[in-house]
């Protein structure tokens, strides 16, 4: 299955608004809501598609504090570290990067203390920078431009 353009349509309707009923995908591609759900089924069994999610606000959970971290990583750590930041509940957003560091983290955090205390635990693992973020600029999206 390739990406058409009809199946590019039905991914831009989802990425706008991912609890759209078939039926409503449909009208708006102009195919049926079983062939919406056929071609749906296909791009998830591909991997196109790769989940559906709920986007909660950590400030209403009472996360006070979101951070942005890097690590560059002692020599011999940075494989055990890839594992151990699956094990973090604080890690919202974790990538390998080329540079100076080997990791750039989003990190939600209750308070100050939350902040110092896991900054502890990285520190066995390399050295750390921290930004607290401010405010959000763009909202998150994390829609892929199709054409």
């Amino acid at each position: 299955m390739s990406l058409d353009a009809l199946n590019g349509k039905i991914l831009k309707c989802l990425q706008q608004n991912a609890r759209l009923s078939n039926a409503e995908i449909g009208r708006q591609v102009g195919i049926s809501s079983p062939a919406v759900s056929e071609r749906i089924k296909k791009m998830e069994d591909l991997g196109i598609i790769e989940g559906y999610k709920t986007i909660v606000s950590p400030f209403e959970l009472g996360y006070q504090f979101k951070a942005i971290i890097t690590l560059r990583a002692f020599m011999g750590k940075l494989k055990p570290f890839l594992e151990k930041v699956k094990t973090y509940d604080e890690v919202i957003n974790c990538y390998r990067i080329t540079g100076d560091e080997n990791i750039v983290m989003e990190v939600v955090l209750k308070n100050q203390k939350h902040l110092e205390n896991f900054i502890d635990q990285l520190i066995s693992y390399g050295e750390t920078k921290t930004q607290i973020v401010l405010s959000r600029v763009i909202k998150q999206k994390e829609v892929i431009p199709i054409k």
